[in-house]
């Protein structure tokens, strides 16, 4: 029997009646829960809790109750550790998710007869360098960004890549993507998506102050280095659009590809376009509906 790990964003509207009906189900089929430390507290349930960071070797397998941002955040810290995750989707568009509340015994059953497909999806590794010294590592699975603030003025950033000098940016920011990431800020700024299977880095700029300045596919061994040439205080560096630290001038930040993996849960393979398709059209008739 499985031993799956649940963990719960308690802000999403029904997570409390959706765990629940979860860990019953498990317990149901004879397999015992483990919750996340926050999630058994939220649950009443302190007899199976267990930090994150120690589910593995314990767990085989993680639910993951919430949207895509709490996904990403448990994504990035199970990232060392070959955790399969399943999303159940109680945000928005849920592009990461697989399962909804509504199907959520069917879903527990195909895990526990091992009725799925694990799909790896490739991870960004990034460095921040100051007055020549590494000060802080992050991995994403969506994207790193060097922006600005709401009402800050324009910055540039000079880019280079495997050490040649791409161009300086100026604009609202760059931004580098995995494919997964493709789907997220990166499209919102005008770049393609791309399909997760195909490992490659992202390069977007965000909002250029120039015409000529478009979106690059690189090749997954490209190492991209930022150097920051803006010296206004509201400037930072984002980790899938959750983490962030403040930059200063002149500070460098390196992005590749991660030593590590996110595997995700599916039900059968090559659902992607269906999902994009899907997603996206809901969200066009939601907007048009709510005009």
């Amino acid at each position: 029997m499985l031993n799956v790990g649940i963990y719960v964003n308690p802000t999403k509207p029904h997570a409390r009646d959706v765990a629940e009906e979860l860990v019953s189900l498990l317990e149901k089929y004879g397999s015992l829960p483990v919750l996340e430390t926050s999630t058994a507290e939220f649950l009443a349930r302190p007899e199976l809790a267990l930090p994150l960071e120690q589910f593995y070797p314990r767990v085989e397998l993680a639910f993951v109750l919430g949207g895509d941002g709490t996904l990403l955040s448990v994504a990035r810290a199970l990232a060392p550790f070959p955790i399969p995750i399943l999303g159940i989707n109680l945000g928005h568009l849920g592009f990461l998710s697989e399962a909804e509340p509504h199907n959520l015994a069917e879903s527990v059953q195909q895990i526990l007869s091992r009725q799925y497909i694990v799909e790896e999806r490739m991870m960004l590794e990034t460095q921040l360098f100051r007055r020549g010294r590494p000060t802080r590592s992050f991995h994403a699975l969506n994207d790193v960004g060097i922006a600005k603030g709401s009402f800050s003025r324009m910055v540039t950033n000079k880019v280079l890549v495997n050490g040649m000098f791409l161009g300086k940016y100026s604009g609202d920011g760059v931004l580098i993507s995995s494919p997964t990431g493709s789907t997220a800020y990166s499209l919102s700024a005008g770049g393609p998506i791309i399909s997760p299977n195909v490992e490659v880095l992202l390069f977007t700029p965000i909002a250029p102050h120039t015409l000529t300045a478009r979106p690059i596919v690189l090749a997954p061994d490209d190492v991209v280095e930022i150097e920051v040439l803006s010296d206004h205080e509201d400037l930072g560096l984002t980790v899938d659009g959750q983490l962030g630290v403040q930059l200063q001038c002149q500070d460098r930040i390196l992005v590749k590809k991660s030593p590590y993996t996110t595997q995700l849960i599916k039900w059968r393979e090559n659902t992607f376009f269906e999902v994009v398709r899907e997603k996206l059209q809901r969200q066009s008739w939601e907007q048009e509906d709510g005009e």
